[in-house]
């Protein structure tokens, strides 16, 4: 095993054993607890490098669970359930998930995403974010280049897109990008957040109708992805 350590919390044990075998075959070391006592415990003891969380779990929500790791657990968190309404979804991402997967589930999707979420595990000093050939932000100087030309963003617009080139590859939700850059009392103007992504994306996109970076999860919030 030369790759990341996964921590599976799910009491299906029909799901435990596709995931364990999935992943050991793509050289993942793979832990399993079949609920969230015994999920929190292993996770304390040996924190993994990623964690795949069921929601419906016998003891305890997988919502609670998320809080209680997002107390002090950093690394990323990938929710799996066959809670599909778009309530759960946000409440998941809002609780500090960085991804959602409905069961049942393409394998090829959730390998993707777990690549995604362990590549972006960066040191706390990791400030400078390079995109693909055109795009390159630094954060340590607040600059952004497109095609080796500074781009020009008002400070609003560099927060928002620096919010999401920190949490690249997560789906941030409307409400907590709305929180994070006007305040509480904006979080139901999403008006202002489409009218700001916009802007963003005529400045950075080649197309802004059909963006590479700054991507839309339908009712639900926006996600920055790395186009390396």
């Amino acid at each position: 095993m030369n790759k990341a350590e996964i921590l599976v919390i799910d009491d299906e044990a029909q799901m435990r054993t596709l995931l364990e075998i999935t992943l050991h075959s793509h050289q993942y070391k793979v832990t399993s607890a079949v609920n969230a006592k015994e999920g929190l415990i292993m996770a304390a003891n040996h924190p993994p490098d990623l964690i795949l969380l069921d929601l419906g779990l016998p003891d305890k929500s997988g919502h609670d669970v998320l809080k209680d790791l997002r107390q002090w657990y950093t690394n990323p968190v990938i929710i799996l359930s066959v809670q599909k309404n778009e309530e759960s979804i946000i409440t998941a991402l809002d609780n500090g998930a960085n991804d959602y997967l409905s069961k049942p589930f393409r394998t090829g999707e959730l390998l993707a995403r777990i690549r995604s979420a362990i590549r972006n595990i960066q040191p706390e000093d990791s400030n400078r974010v390079v995109t693909g050939t055109d795009l390159e932000i630094d954060l340590t100087a607040r600059t952004v280049m497109k095609n080796n030309e500074l781009v020009k963003l008002t400070l609003t617009e560099y927060n928002l897109l620096a919010l999401l080139v920190r949490n690249e590859g997560k789906v941030l939700t409307h409400q907590y990008l709305l929180r994070a850059i006007w305040g509480p009392g904006f979080i139901s103007q999403s008006q202002y957040l489409r009218v700001f992504i916009a802007q963003i994306r005529k400045k950075i996109e080649n197309d802004p109708n059909r963006p590479e970076y700054l991507l839309t999860e339908s009712g639900i919030g926006y996600r920055f992805i790395n186009r390396q």
